[in-house]
């Protein structure tokens, strides 16, 4: 064979070999993963503002302590990003004196939020949580607008867009659910 012949044999499959990944990467981001950013404060210390956050494309197992994408209208007109505390025909308490959620009466144990919750908004409660939606809170108590306000309230689960499964960026980070020293400050 001829050397232009193996020269042009290696620069068609080094371009397959880079095609098929592209195609490849674009399938899994379409089908499976879906991108997102954080804009905003009421997520520290887990998410920082310009966060890029890897999410399920598909999600149905609503889980209490997952991170979630929420695409229902809101004051804001923009997806939030937020924990689910509770989950349908759960009830909801919160001790603002002393900072404390309660889901079913139990006391949670949040080492991932910022600080204590102090701050009612708009909340009064118990409250139950009807069928079809979750409770969800930032884990900047204090910063955040999120179920305990009027102009968010109880999320239904068909506004879910996903799952934050990681962050993507900054690159190293990508663990947004362990609760320490490199949860992404």
């Amino acid at each position: 064979m001829k050397k232009e012949n193996k020269l042009t044999l290696l620069i068609y499959d080094l371009a397959s070999i880079v095609v098929t990944g592209i195609v490849a990467i674009a399938i899994i981001f379409t089908f499976f993963i879906r991108t997102a950013g954080v804009s905003g404060f009421s997520m520290l210390p887990t998410l920082n503002h310009g966060d890029v956050l890897a999410i399920s494309a598909h999600y149905t197992d609503v889980t209490k302590g997952d991170i979630i994408i929420i695409t229902q209208p809101n004051a804001f007109h923009e997806p939030l990003v937020k924990r689910i505390i509770a989950t349908e025909g759960d009830e909801v308490d919160i001790d603002f004196d002393e900072g404390v959620v309660y889901v079913n009466s139990v006391a949670l144990d949040e080492p991932y939020t910022l600080t204590p919750t102090n701050h009612p908004l708009d909340f009064v409660g118990p409250v139950v949580v009807p069928e079809g939606k979750v409770f969800v809170l930032g884990d900047n108590r204090n910063g955040s607008s999120d179920s305990r306000s009027k102009s968010i309230g109880f999320i239904d689960t068909r506004y879910i867009y996903g799952k934050v499964l990681g962050r993507l960026a900054p690159f190293g980070q990508w663990d947004v659910y362990q609760v320490g020293e490199n949860n992404g400050n």
